[in-house]
């Protein structure tokens, strides 16, 4: 099916066009399935169930409760229902192997209860490990022929495009590691089928009226020298806050899964998540795309002691999260935390453009989160929609790379297996 000499043929990528853009479509039909159900069910819990019982959702007792009922039933789930829920989030990143098929029912139960209940944290992990799942054991019942591993692309590609409504994001995301594989033609040629996926994905969604990541703030204007400066300044900060996190989140997964039930653990998070909630408000809840807009629409109505709280609240209800062992993304509640600390930055520094300033505080966090540069670049500029900011952090990802490259990642780390106790010796006369 390949050219040796030159990649990939016209005949292949053509043929393989079909099951790329099935892929594509099934993908993003997963992420709105996954939405629809669960915004159903955040309905119910913080808009019927409350007006039944005739009290306020903000309340904080209905904040702490519901965040304890679900890290209670996601516990639940994770120890009962077969599979386990899949693999624990904290450990792995976006392009982590694929829960068995036996673990997707369980997985997109206790997904669905995290975002319902207003769980500090996105659906992408689990999305794409959902979708590159089904993907694989549904290409190999029709075609021994397409790799496994080219399909998992294919659909992490597709989910990507679905959840931020563009292909460009996959794109960047998959550039480097589509250019590292081994093999004649150009990037392109090896671009070809996981842009295919990932615009089919993102179009898909758009028809079926998904949320966009795209919100517009006052254009930055002319560049001043100082812009450097001072963006360098904001992306650092957020990097340096960013950075505590990736030292925190190994320390507090160790310590919740050390009380070894994930019933027990898992609930207690969501008890802390619940006092989160109530200290910083409901802006501070759920994944933090819509609370994104919310902080963007407003951006004068808040204090710098507000956007400070609700930085530092929302970092550590993310960090308890995925510790706790709740299923989940970080990009989305990065983006939040991000979004704040920028307009915090701005509310400190009136002189600092307002564009620039939230899309460098992105970029800052973003690198350290996701240790992608151009999707750090990428979430700035569509944060703030405005392109004049795009020169700029091409220019302060440098620094700021040069500060995070070394830094602790963002995930947890598997406790090794204790080791086996070595056999006693067999004494001499046994040995005879």
């Amino acid at each position: 099916m390949v050219d040796g000499r030159d990649g990939p043929s016209v005949r292949t990528l053509v043929a393989l066009s079909v099951p790329t853009i099935a892929i594509g479509i099934g993908s993003a039909l997963m992420l709105w399935l996954l939405d629809l159900l669960s915004g159903a069910l955040q309905d119910v819990l913080w808009t019927a169930a409350p007006a039944a019982f005739g009290v306020s959702p903000d309340a904080p007792w209905w904040i702490f409760t519901i965040l304890t009922l679900t890290g209670a039933a996601v516990g639940v789930s994770v120890r009962l229902l077969p599979g386990h829920a899949g693999p624990d989030s904290a450990l792995g990143e976006l392009d982590a192997p694929p829960p068995k098929l036996i673990a997707l029912p369980s997985l997109v139960l206790v997904v669905v209860l995290g975002l319902a209940g207003g769980v500090s944290l996105g659906p992408e992990n689990p999305i794409i490990g959902i979708n590159s799942a089904l993907a694989i054991a549904l290409i190999a019942r029709l075609s021994s022929r397409v790799p496994a591993k080219l399909v998992a692309v294919l659909a992490m590609s597709a989910t990507i495009g679905a959840l931020f409504g563009t292909p460009v994001a996959a794109a960047l995301i998959l550039t480097g590691a589509v250019a590292a594989i081994k093999g004649r033609g150009s990037l392109w040629d090896k671009l070809f089928l996981p842009l295919a996926a990932a615009a089919t994905g993102a179009i898909t969604m758009h028809l079926l009226g998904g949320a966009s990541l795209s919100f517009t703030l006052p254009p930055m204007g002319a560049v001043d020298p100082i812009d450097l400066v001072s963006g360098t300044l904001v992306a650092a900060g957020a990097a340096a806050l960013g950075i505590v996190g990736a030292l925190l989140l190994p320390v507090l997964h160790r310590w919740f899964h050390a009380l070894r039930n994930p019933i027990v653990y898992t609930t207690l998070g969501g008890a802390m998540l619940g006092v989160l909630g109530i200290i910083g408000g409901p802006i501070t809840l759920f994944k933090g795309l819509e609370q994104t807009g919310e902080l963007l629409s407003d951006p004068d109505a808040y204090s710098a002691g507000e956007l400070a709280l609700f930085a530092g609240i929302k970092l550590a209800a993310l960090l308890i999260a995925a510790a706790a062992g709740f299923r989940g993304g970080r990009v989305f509640p990065i983006v939040f935390i991000g979004t704040a600390l920028g307009l915090l930055a701005y509310a400190i520094f009136p002189g600092i453009p307002i564009s620039l300033a939230v899309a460098c505080a992105v970029l800052g966090i973003t690198l350290v989160a996701t240790r992608e540069g151009w999707i750090g670049i990428f979430l700035g500029v569509a944060l703030v929609g405005d392109t004049t900011v795009l020169p700029l952090l091409c220019i302060i990802v440098l620094p700021v790379w040069l500060m995070v490259t070394k830094a602790p990642e963002f995930i947890a780390h598997a406790e090794p297996a204790p080791r086996r106790a070595d056999p006693a010796p067999a004494s001499s006369k046994e040995a005879t």
